[in-house]
């Protein structure tokens, strides 16, 4: 998610090169999956301004599927013209949010994903579903897992292939992760989902173990813990790749990622950006790699 999630949110514009330096670095890893560009009004993002042009800097690779998010046809149509090969659908289960989002409803935000699932599916895009908010809502508090469960089985039925549960303000705790994946799978038993946990207040990864056992094969993140939302005020970035990596690795978990490459590609991009890198596991095992 770095590229995307990871950079939309920075205050000073991140050039073009050094974002493809970024994605060409984390393809590099083994990662099959890298969301790369946003196809959204540059004047609501503005560091999402120059999707085309990242787009058509890629040097694609075998195997690596490169998304965005559209949040209406204008934005899928810049995006087929780019040769996007996955799109994110999203809403949330906040109207609140929603509103200060998309500036549409929850159920208004459902029409304008279905707009652009059936011109996306048959020009060969696959589609993947983002639900915002699943644990808390900035606006709004906590949130109804019998929501989110509706909402994920909105977006199934609109043809995406998984759907990510995304805790945007990162206020759950592995109680509460746990007890929401237990409603969406009470709901959506045999459905591929994903978690998209941030990391406000330290508890990304504690979630994510919660949940593993709950089937889960899919875990959305953020090289050097980049990013935030500006429709979540104090909202910190994803949960680190490289965190969740050496978790995982520690577990016995074949990732197919090399810890080594995404730690450098963590500390290119912590470099480029003049700040540290918000990966614990980047900075130790860059620390350890100094002292040889």
């Amino acid at each position: 998610m770095g590229p995307r999630d990871g950079l939309q949110n920075i205050p000073d514009t991140v050039p073009p090169d050094v974002k493809l330096g970024l994605i060409d670095r984390l393809q590099a890893t083994g990662l099959s999956y890298i969301e790369v560009a946003a196809f959204v009004s540059p004047k609501a993002v503005p560091q999402m301004a120059d999707a085309q042009a990242v787009c058509a800097g890629l040097k694609r690779r075998p195997g690596v599927s490169y998304a965005a998010l559209a949040p209406n046809v204008q934005g899928l149509e810049r995006a087929l013209a780019c040769g996007i090969d996955e799109l994110g659908l999203f809403t949330a289960a906040s109207e609140t949010f929603s509103q200060h989002n998309t500036r549409c409803t929850i159920d208004e935000s459902l029409q304008r994903a279905a707009a652009i699932a059936a011109p996306a599916r048959a020009a060969g895009v696959r589609l993947r579903g983002y639900v915002s908010c699943v644990l808390g809502c900035p606006y709004e508090g906590a949130t109804d897992p019998a929501k989110v469960a509706e909402l994920a089985a909105a977006l199934f039925e609109l043809g995406c292939y998984e759907v990510s549960l995304g805790d945007t303000i990162g206020v759950g705790t592995p109680g509460k992760a746990r007890a929401l994946l237990s409603r969406v799978r009470q709901a959506l038993p045999t459905a591929p989902l994903a978690l998209h946990f941030h990391d406000t207040y330290g508890q990304a990864l504690a979630n994510i173990l919660a949940c593993l056992d709950l089937g889960i094969a899919s875990v959305d993140s953020s090289v050097a813990g980049l990013g935030g939302c500006p429709y979540a005020p104090g909202a910190s970035g994803n949960v680190a790749s490289e965190d969740v990596v050496y978790m995982l690795h520690g577990l016995g978990i074949e990732t197919g990622v090399d810890l080594d490459a995404l730690c450098a590609a963590g500390a290119y991009i912590s470099e480029a950006l003049g700040r540290p890198s918000g990966s614990k596991a980047g900075r130790a095992l860059a620390a350890r790699a100094r002292r040889g």
